[in-house]
């Protein structure tokens, strides 16, 4: 729901009520993740995650972007049965530090959404989420070998997501970003 969120407000695509939804949902499911996690039973944490979650669904009218390209391709191995959300989780920061200052006005919205000092690093920020709440902190830890990346290279690159991200991305991008999330 967060990479749904982020992915979409960063999308070069013009859509100011998709993008403030985005920003919105990227605020609460950084208020109430961690809480939810941690007890699930918590009728108020569940409650901002599906706003959040809904959120991120509407915001992604605006498009998405490579990380879901990648986690859309490696979520078509089946002997793995990869789940979306996870590799989405896992692959969004380095998908982040890809984007660099491609984005800036869209970052700084996003860190004050987030509680974050204007020179925080976003993707850290998402690194370190992650690590809270219990995720692999690579691809590799979810069973994806080298050996994966040549039979979903060409899928990465031209799913539809693709098109949107937030700079431009093809088979060289790809395979830098599949390197660096193994």
């Amino acid at each position: 729901a967060m990479t749904h969120c982020i992915e979409a407000v960063l999308t070069p695509v013009v859509h100011p009520p998709a993008e403030a939804i985005g920003v919105d949902g990227a605020e609460r499911i950084g208020k109430w993740l961690e809480r939810a996690v941690k007890d699930g039973s918590d009728r108020d944490a569940r409650w901002h995650m599906m706003m959040g979650s809904f959120e991120g669904a509407l915001a992604f009218a605006k498009g998405l972007g490579a990380v879901h390209g990648l986690s859309h391709a490696l979520g078509r191995i089946q002997e793995l049965k990869l789940h979306h959300g996870t590799l989405n989780a896992v692959i969004l920061p380095l998908s982040l530090a890809m984007i660099g200052i491609a984005a800036e006005d869209k970052f700084a919205r996003l860190k004050r959404a987030l509680g974050l000092q204007p020179g925080a690093d976003l993707a850290q920020y998402i690194v370190d989420l992650n690590a809270r709440i219990g995720l692999p902190s690579n691809l590799r830890a979810m069973g994806v070998s080298e050996a994966h990346w040549p039979s979903t290279r060409d899928y990465a690159v031209s799913d539809l997501a693709t098109m949107s991200n937030a700079v431009p991305f093809d088979g060289e991008k790809y395979d830098e970003l599949f390197r660096r999330a193994l």
